[in-house]
């Protein structure tokens, strides 16, 4: 394999033991595309082969953002244009990476650093040395845009303690460094000042154990204190009930919280809740990309995909028009079509990761 591959918008490169990716759209805040995610997939797959390699660091250039996503904007224009088939090819190519991350045998070191949502999750919590700084802003919001929590956040927010992967899911909640560890979306807190070092020690020696020297705790979080209502409120069965329950509370929280579901398409809310609880009855990767794949395989044509990338992204109104205004409009059938099996479309693995 050669030594260095120097594109736009992805830069990757053996240094030292390690090989390195770096996100290169800071403009973007690293918007993953699709090309991105298949440059970084066959990296992947040469290293895990080569002896050289004892680890990989994936990383992110500029301090806003490690990757605040897919190329949505991408996405929204295929769809428009009616060429579904894009971004369902998109998203699979995308969960196998994901998928190709959750079962890596080599030491897989994500520095998030900045703002981590969507498709930054798929590439760095599924890792299995996952750091995070004081600028990290870790966060699942689909439900905002007519999707739900996917590549593989589906089994991250089942594995959380007690409901924290309900209220996260539908809410969005933008998680610092201590709530992203106590989620299960990150390992270890290392100050930003400290990861050059870092990196650079990781590189020489390829031992990943060196992370422990460079780790500090954390700034106290607002999930740990939280826990106790968010078990309580999110406990209902569907997505009416959570409101319900919310509806009934008195205090800041349950209100914020409400006004933050309510910000959602219903259809993704509910959906949302319904995957997480299946994937925790099931909690694998293959589960949780499977079933968040019948979701975004159908978003464009019988979801809230198009019109909620329109109000948050196009037009930048806030003002989507979902198709069903209210959770407690929503009809169960409606949920159960969209997470219903594919058929031959469903997602097909191959027998290596």
């Amino acid at each position: 394999m050669r030594d260095e591959t120097t594109t736009d918008d992805v830069l990757i490169r053996v240094e030292g033991r390690a090989g390195r990716i770096t996100l290169n759209r800071p403009k973007a805040l690293n918007a993953l595309t699709w090309e991105m995610a298949r440059a970084i997939e066959a990296a992947l797959r040469d290293w895990a082969v080569d002896d050289a390699v004892a680890l990989v660091i994936i990383d992110a250039a500029g301090d806003r953002a490690f990757c605040a996503g897919g190329d949505i904007a991408e996405l929204y224009k295929h769809g428009r244009a009616g060429e579904f088939a894009y971004g369902q090819r998109f998203w699979a190519e995308e969960y196998r990476l994901n998928r190709l991350i959750a079962h890596y045998r080599k030491p897989y070191v994500a520095v998030m650093d900045g703002i981590v949502m969507g498709g930054g999750v798929g590439l760095a919590a599924h890792g299995g040395h996952r750091i995070v700084t004081e600028r990290a802003m870790v966060a699942m919001p689909e439900c905002g845009i007519g999707l739900v929590p996917d590549v593989g956040g589906s089994l991250i927010l089942a594995t959380a303690p007690g409901r924290l992967g309900e209220y996260l899911g539908t809410t969005g909640f933008r998680m610092g460094s201590a709530d992203a560890i106590l989620a299960g979306f990150a390992d270890v807190f290392v100050p930003s000042e400290r990861l050059a070092g870092l990196v650079a020690r990781l590189a020489a020696t390829g031992d990943a154990a060196t992370i422990d020297e460079f780790a500090e705790t954390p700034p106290e979080g607002e999930l740990a204190v939280r826990r106790e209502a968010i078990d309580r409120l999110f406990s209902g069965v569907s997505a009416a009930e959570v409101v319900a329950a919310l509806e009934a509370e008195n205090g800041e929280f349950a209100a914020a919280t409400l006004k933050a579901i309510r910000r959602g398409s219903p259809i993704s809310v509910a959906a949302t809740l319904a995957i997480v609880r299946a994937v925790r009855d099931d909690p694998t990767i293959e589960n949780a990309l499977t079933r968040e794949y019948r979701f975004t395989c159908r978003s464009q044509q019988e979801g809230d995909f198009l019109e909620g990338i329109r109000a948050a992204v196009i037009d930048k109104d806030r003002q989507p028009q979902w198709s069903v205004a209210r959770i407690e409009d929503l009809r169960q059938e409606r949920v159960d079509a969209m997470l219903a099996p594919l058929g031959d479309n469903e997602l097909e693995w191959e027998d290596r990761a």
